[in-house]
């Protein structure tokens, strides 16, 4: 025991020195969101919506509740297991999404939702105090005020913070846990002599509106994210954020819905409306509700308070404020831990603020708005991602876009539902706050330049339906592939690699070469077999862009083509060229090809296509070697793209690492972390390892007995090699049939460092 202490100090002090906060697992995630979930609004409020909305009502808004939290809770997860969140939590998520603009202005909406939440937990913390404040009134003759508890506990709770840290809020968790757990469980197992027919359409006379009840119990949901503003404090916040958040919520869910059930079965509405503490006449021992009460208030109160100020830090080192002092004083921490001490001060002032208004249904209808806009956004982040078809966007965590959409839609329309004059007044100040952002910004990232993504999805399908209504001669994609060739309608395996590579993550560009001068018969024939590739672009569904040329050789056209702009204002960056494996008479001008691609920085793949064209399309390998560092990324890119395809549906990835002895540990370890990192979906996770001795045998040959039946190989090659042999490289490799060869022209990333 005392050796596991030692270890998980050591590994806390090293992530101090790495910046990585206080190196925090899962646990901390689960038991913020599930003491927040599990929180006020559950001990004080669940009998009012049961009184005023009926059994079947309050189940209702549980299941309401639950339709934006579950599609948020996912889209949280999706994007943490997609970026490398840092601290700031959902605001780090939303502004590394939508850029420093609107990210900042959802953020400081998200901050006061995270500080006004403090005070609302505060003020209900005060009020599990009134029955003893009574008895002490009774006693003493004195009318003693609530404000005589919920404000010195708020100033003694923030010493607490700012002396002792996260640290001392975690290990409170736990404690607050157990509390809440025991005080539950006196309560399924309590009962009542209450004397009433059950009947779940029940209600009080003169009932508040469901949207009234709806506002007022929201608080309750929005607990799930209470874990991740610790993303700066944990080990591994990929793992950690999806994992906490979804089971925090599901179980929230479930104890939500079963103690609607319990108060509806124990007694009539008048019942529930008429005692806010309704729950500790049903329990086992009356005052564990109280105490359980206190806990959890005082663990959300922790736990929204080691959040907020971390999320006004990360604001401020991102220079969100208006002013540089404003964000040089709040980002200031203190200790290795960077304990956000200044943005900690700044907050408590403002949540003694909101406690000193002394009504939780006030301070709950607020937090509510704040809180959709958040939830909203981080949906819309998700949505918009999955719809912008995005190839950097490869999360390990997958939601669905129509949930996503789903949640974003549900916030947006409960604003309205639940009080109008809030959702203006809520929507007016995010986009004073974006203006006042947006000056002197007018150079980065904004709300125009977060739809690119979106408006070049959509770009790229209407250019390809105006093409076929008009024919507008326009080109590109995202990586930007052009190929061509002079055998398009005979051979097709170059255009159904390009559609394959083009179908969601970028553009394609298909061009069918004419050989001659430009005159009145060659034009016509363009025309002619333009119409052709149209069709044929219609009958495969290809999502590519495709057009003719007309040059006196292939060189001088591929002088022409790597020149032409694209489609969507993308440059065109690769280039792909094709030979069948039984003639190769086109390999003297893909080496001269080659040449001109090289000198534009283009990346060049050279298929040698066979009749067998790509088998069952089941199985892709590729042969990395020593002198493959520069292609590696752009080859298992390119494999990840390409069995995106629905006609590479079930088709494996796997890399062969053809090493020497000495060179092959080091080298299969740096590809494992590539594949680790670029979230690529590589058979097992692992690299192969082929020892490769070039005096017993040739590389060439071990690729043959290895590949015979993949359906697709891929391998890098050197331009100057080539040059060298006049193409000799491409005709080796016997029993491979369709074999890619790529040379990245560019640097391409796949994994972030």
């Amino acid at each position: 025991m005392a050796r596991k202490k030692n270890n998980r100090k050591i590994k806390n002090a090293a992530a101090h020195k790495s910046g990585k906060g206080y190196g925090f697992g899962t646990s901390p995630v689960f038991l913020a969101a599930i003491n927040t979930i599990l929180g006020a609004i559950l001990f004080l409020r669940f009998g009012y919506a049961t009184a005023h909305a009926g059994v079947a009502g309050a189940l209702l808004i549980i299941a309401l509740g639950h339709a934006i939290t579950i599609p948020t809770a996912l889209a949280i997860a999706e994007i943490a297991t997609n970026l490398k969140v840092r601290g700031g939590g959902e605001y780090f998520m939303i502004s590394r999404s939508f850029g420093p603009m609107l990210g900042g202005t959802i953020g400081i909406s998200l901050y006061f939702s995270q500080a006004i939440s403090v005070a609302f937990y505060m003020v209900a913390f005060s009020e599990a105090f009134r029955p003893l404040l009574a008895i002490i009134g009774n006693a003493t003759g004195a009318e003693l005020s609530i404000y005589l508890i919920s404000i010195p506990s708020t100033v003694l709770l923030f010493l607490l913070i700012i002396f002792k840290g996260a640290v001392i809020g975690i290990r409170a968790l736990w404690v607050v846990t157990a509390i809440l757990a025991v005080s539950l469980l006196m309560f399924f197992f309590g009962g009542t002599d209450s004397a009433h027919s059950f009947d779940i359409f029940a209600r009080v006379d003169n009932h508040d509106g469901f949207f009234v009840v709806f506002a007022i119990i929201f608080p309750a949901f929005t607990g799930m994210t209470a874990g991740v503003g610790l993303s700066g404090d944990l080990r591994n916040p990929s793992r950690s954020i999806p994992l906490g958040s979804i089971t925090a919520t599901l179980t929230g869910m479930a104890v939500y819905a079963l103690v609607v059930l319990k108060l509806g079965y124990s007694f009539n509405p008048e019942e529930l409306a008429g005692d806010q503490f309704v729950m500790s006449r049903v329990a086992i021992w009356g005052p564990i509700i109280y105490i359980g009460l206190a806990a959890a208030t005082l663990s959300a109160a922790i736990g929204s308070l080691l959040i907020a100020p971390r999320t006004m830090q990360a604001l401020a080192t991102d220079n969100i404020f208006w002013f540089k002092g404003i964000n040089n004083f709040l980002r200031r921490g203190k200790g290795e831990s960077n304990e956000p001490l200044n943005a900690t001060l700044v907050t408590a002032v403002i949540i003694i603020l909101f406690v000193s208004a002394g009504s939780v249904d006030f301070v709950a209808r607020i937090i509510s708005m704040f809180f959709m806009i958040t939830y909203g956004t981080l949906c819309l982040v998700s949505f918009l991602e999955h719809f912008s078809g995005n190839p950097s966007y490869r999360p390990t965590f997958r939601s669905r876009w129509y949930l996503s959409l789903t949640g974003a839609f549900a916030c947006l329309l409960m604003m309205f539902q639940m009080s109008t004059p809030y959702a203006i007044i809520a929507i007016i100040a995010i986009i004073l706050i974006y203006l006042s952002i947006k000056r002197g910004r007018e150079e980065e990232y904004g709300l125009s330049d977060m739809l690119r993504g979106v408006l070049t999805q959509i770009t790229r399908k209407l250019q390809i339906i105006i093409q076929r209504k008009s024919r507008v001669s326009q080109t590109s994609w995202r990586p930007s592939f052009i190929a061509m060739s002079s055998h398009s309608f005979t051979r097709l395996a170059p255009f159904d690699l390009l559609r394959w590579i083009s179908h969601h993550y970028g553009f394609g560009t298909f061009i069918h070469f004419i050989r001659g001068a430009l005159t009145e018969e060659t034009k016509q024939e363009a025309k002619d077999k333009l119409d052709q590739l149209i069709k044929m672009g219609m009958a495969s569904n290809a999502g590519i862009y495709v057009d003719t040329i007309i040059s006196p050789s292939f060189k001088t056209a591929v002088a022409q083509i790597v020149q032409i702009p694209g489609i969507a204002g993308m440059d065109n960056n690769c280039i792909l060229f094709e030979f069948l494996e039984e003639d190769e008479g086109d390999i003297e001008d893909i080496v001269d090809g080659i040449q001109f691609a090289s000198i534009v920085d283009f990346n060049i793949c050279v298929l040698r296509s066979s009749e067998r064209h790509f088998g069952y399309k089941k199985r892709i390998h590729i042969w990395l070697t020593p002198n493959d560092y520069r292609n590696a990324n752009l080859m298992i890119l390119l494999a990840y793209i390409i069995i995106g395809h629905p006609e590479w549906a079930g088709c494996e990835i796997e890399i062969y690492a053809a090493f020497e002895s000495e060179e092959q540990a080091k080298g299969v370890r740096q590809l494992g972390v590539l594949i680790e990192k670029g979230r690529i979906p590589i058979s097992g996770k692992t690299v192969q390892q082929v020892h490769w001795d070039k005096k017993i045998k040739g590389f060439e040959n071990i690729v043959s007995e290895k590949s015979s039946d993949a359906d697709l190989v891929i391998m890098g090659f050197s331009r100057d090699k080539i040059k060298e042999q006049k193409g000799g490289y491409f005709r080796r490799f016997p029993g491979i049939r369709d074999l890619l060869f790529v040379r990245a022209g560019q640097k391409i990333i796949i994994s972030e460092e």
